[in-house]
This record gives C-alpha cells, sequence and structure tokens, in this order.
C-alpha cells in the first residue's frame, strides 16, 4: 500500500509504538528487522507528551524518528479500558487521564483533528466497541453509534481535504463493530461500506470470545466490505491467527502480544512458543532458532537469555524482543512469497500443524 512516507507491502504487521516507542527497541532495530508500519495510539499521545509538544516538532514522524508509514488508533478503546470513568454519549466519549484523573472528551471530530496534527498516515475515527459479552441492546447501540460517528468523519474528512496538517495524503478506515453477532456485524460492515471509506478495519474482536467466533465474524465482516479497500484485523494476534486472518483476505495486523510476550521471557520460533524462564534453560546453549538471522539468535543462547532474564537485567527484555518482532516479520515475509507462488495454502496447513500454541 502507498502512502505518504512510503509504501508497505501486504500482508503487513504493524509492532505496537503506543506511546511512540517500540517497547526496549529503537526505531533503527525496528527497520533493521523488516517492518515497514508501525502503531502508535492517538490517546496515549493526545495525554502525554501533547498535541501541540508534537505539532512544535514537524510531526509524529519527526518527533519519534520513524520515516516510514505511521497507523494512529483513534484512542476510544484505550479511553475506555484505562479510564476508571468513561461515558459513551451520542455526541461522544467522556473520560478522564488514567495519569492524573483529570477530564476530558472525545467526539469524532477532535479525534481527526489530533490525528490531523499528527500526521499519521493510516488513521482510525471514533468508534463504540462494546464489551464482551454483550446483550443485543447493547451491540445495536454500539452499531447504530459507530455508524453515526463513522458519517461525522466522513464529513470533517472531506471537509479538510483528506490531508493532515502538513498537508501529506492520509487514509481513514471505518471501523467494522457487531460484536459477535453476525447481523450486526453485517449491517455493520454493510452501512461503513456504504461511505465508502479509504479502508476498512475489524474491531471489537479478541475481547475473549472462542477462536472459532472470532474468525466467523471476520468472514461475515470481509463478506460484506469491498474487496478493493485494504482490510485491517485490530489487536491480533498468534502467529496461527495472522494466517488465519491471511486466509481470509486480511491485509494488516497489529498487536501488542510478541512485545509483550518478549519482556515476560516467552518468545517464538517456527515450532512454538519458549518460556525462557524456565529450569529447561538452564544449559541450553543454543539459540532461540537455530534458523534465524536476528542478531539475538546470531549472538546469544537460550541459556545466557535465561540468565539475564532470571537476574532482572534489561538485556534480556531487549533480546527477547528483537528476536519476536523478527520472526513475526519473516513469518510475514514467507506468507507474502507463498501467496505469490499459490503455495500460501500448503504453507499454512503446514505452520499449523507443526506449531505448538502451549508454552514449551
Amino acid at each position: 500500500m502507498k502512502t505518504a512516507h512510503g509504501v508497505f507491502q501486504t500482508p503487513a504487521f504493524a509492532p505496537v509504538a503506543t506511546a511512540g516507542s517500540v517497547k526496549t527497541l529503537l526505531f533503527e532495530e525496528v527497520r533493521s528487522l523488516g517492518a515497514e508500519i508501525v502503531l502508535s495510539n492517538t490517546y496515549h499521545l493526545y495525554l502525554k507528551p501533547g498535541v501541540e509538544v508534537i505539532r512544535q516538532a514537524g510531526g509524529l514522524h519527526r518527533f519519534i524518528n520513524w520515516e516510514g508509514p505511521i497507523l494512529t488508533d483513534s484512542g476510544g478503546f484505550q479511553a475506555y479500558r484505562l479510564s476508571e470513568f468513561f461515558d459513551y454519549q451520542e455526541e461522544g466519549v467522556a473520560f478522564r487521564s488514567h495519569w492524573d484523573g483529570s477530564p476530558h472528551f472525545f467526539s469524532p471530530e477532535k479525534v481527526l483533528e489530533i490525528q490531523h496534527s499528527l500526521g499519521s498516515d493510516l488513521v482510525m475515527p471514533l468508534d463504540f466497541c462494546p464489551p464482551y459479552p454483550a446483550d443485543e441492546s447493547l451491540i445495536a447501540r454500539s452499531v447504530r453509534i459507530t455508524t453515526d460517528w463513522a458519517k461525522r468523519s466522513k464529513g470533517w474528512w472531506n471537509s479538510h481535504e483528506r490531508v493532515s496538517h502538513w498537508g501529506q495524503k492520509q487514509t481513514l478506515f471505518g471501523i467494522v463493530q457487531g460484536s459477535t453477532s453476525p447481523i450486526w456485524r453485517k449491517r455493520s460492515a454493510l452501512e461503513l461500506a456504504e461511505l465508502e471509506f479509504d479502508g476498512y478495519a475489524l474491531g471489537g474482536l479478541s475481547l475473549g470470545e472462542s477462536k472459532e467466533d472470532t474468525f466467523a465474524m471476520v468472514s461475515v465482516a470481509v463478506e460484506n466490505l469491498p474487496a478493493d479497500r485494504i482490510r485491517y484485523l485490530m489487536g491480533m494476534g498468534t502467529p496461527v491467527d495472522l494466517l488465519l486472518g491471511i486466509e481470509q483476505v486480511i491485509d494488516l495486523f497489529d498487536c501488542a502480544l510478541p512485545t509483550r510476550n518478549a519482556r515476560n521471557g516467552t518468545v517464538y520460533n517456527w515450532e512454538g512458543k519458549l518460556v525462557l524462564k524456565g529450569a529447561g534453560f538452564k544449559d541450553d546453549f543454543g539459540p532461540i532458532d537455530e534458523n534465524c538471522g536476528c542478531a539475538t539468535c546470531q549472538n546469544y543462547t537460550r541459556a545466557y537469555i535465561r540468565h539475564l532474564f532470571n537476574a532482572k537485567e534489561i538485556t534480556a527484555m531487549h533480546l527477547a524482543t528483537l528476536h519476536n518482532l523478527h520472526f513475526y516479520q519473516e513469518l510475514l515475509r514467507v506468507t507474502r512469497e507463498k501467496i505469490r507462488t499459490g503455495e500460501f495454502a500448503a504453507f499454512k496447513k503446514q505452520f499449523i500443524e507443526r506449531y505448538r500454541e502451549e508454552e514449551a
């Protein structure tokens, strides 16, 4: 996909830089791992350091020293999850900062105004994400309000000529809601498709529902969205999730899982997950993955990284994060190649049969 800050190949995985940083890594390292797009969050950047600081810096790309594409989430979900006080209203969402308790209000227009100033490339509108589980009346309300806010967002967007404060093209997505209801998920997709967004995100999933329900809802949404627009599955997921999503023609993913797991000592290879803090790795002098080309695997052993974790050394988190994000990017690189050669179905089947979801 082409953006004002370069092209990223799809299907793609965007490392999460919530507050403008991929935890434990420099952006030079993120680039070296093969990442072409990163994700930051409007809610967090709005609260700290604040929009004016980023505007004075010349926009988010300059502020964080990332030259490639950036996707910014609207922040509505984070306001809901992190704030002690949160209220969905017809006009927007009222919440209190999780930092100091100060009151704030996000309207659809304000959320876009913030992202307009940030200068991100892929922009998410404010949406109403119901908790899971939710009764039908709440799901219906969330779809109705999400569509209403999407219309307001599109109106604001068009009035600002679809460019950032810096005069660069931005891409506005619509976000499909509907929880695990096929009826409401389809309705949300159809209503947003009528608004002709540049891309479509699938929200409100991976909140505790079964994997079967998750991908059933992905299927419902995709079947009712334009085939020529980019599709983004928000907040997912595991390596297997990525392949199952790609099978349903998802183009873009993000998830904090590989970096969060890395900081807790869980790493990935082509066989599954390894918990490096375990006693079984005390004298294991092989790399995390003998076929991996990342700096961690080329230079350090499982035993050494285990030692660093147990000694509570920050370097452990750095090395594990380097590896996990390299693994995710390599998985997507191989997947793109298999799609080009027509071998994706066989590759997916072999990977899932071999990969252990449980931790070793």
